[in-house]
């Protein structure tokens, strides 16, 4: 599979289902590179790239979308792959010249962090 790394998109946000299933959304902005890409070639099908680049991390694409907003755009993906996979994507994309501002978020199980919070409080004694 030969992937044109002139034209890869992605943003990443790390989801951990309590090591089911892991979940990244990736979000992040084209460059005036990207831009005269689309220009030159405006039925390109960005999807197919990005689906090419999850695979290649071990994971499955769900959605992608281009974005208006501070993004120019969004990618869900799923699979059982480490964090790494997806940030050598962040490290390739970004080396392109093709997408910047590429950021990764990871979901978190708020009830866990609460219970965690209330542990460490407990035996924790602010300043002053």
């Amino acid at each position: 599979m030969h992937i044109n790394k002139s034209k890869i998109d992605v943003i990443i946000i790390y989801i951990n289902n309590g090591g089911l299933m892991t979940k990244y959304i990736v979000m992040g902005n084209y460059t005036a590179k990207a831009f005269q890409g689309f220009i030159k070639d405006p039925k390109q099908d960005r999807s197919a790239a990005v689906k090419a680049l999850t695979e290649s991390a071990g994971g499955k694409l769900e959605s992608f979308a281009i974005t208006r907003g501070q993004y120019d755009f969004c990618a869900v993906t799923s699979g059982d792959m480490p964090f790494e996979n997806f940030a050598g994507v962040k490290l390739a994309v970004e080396a392109s010249g093709t997408v910047e501002n590429m950021i990764i978020l990871e979901e978190m199980d708020m009830g866990k962090a609460a219970e965690q919070a209330a542990k460490s409080m407990s035996g924790y004694k602010p300043a002053g």
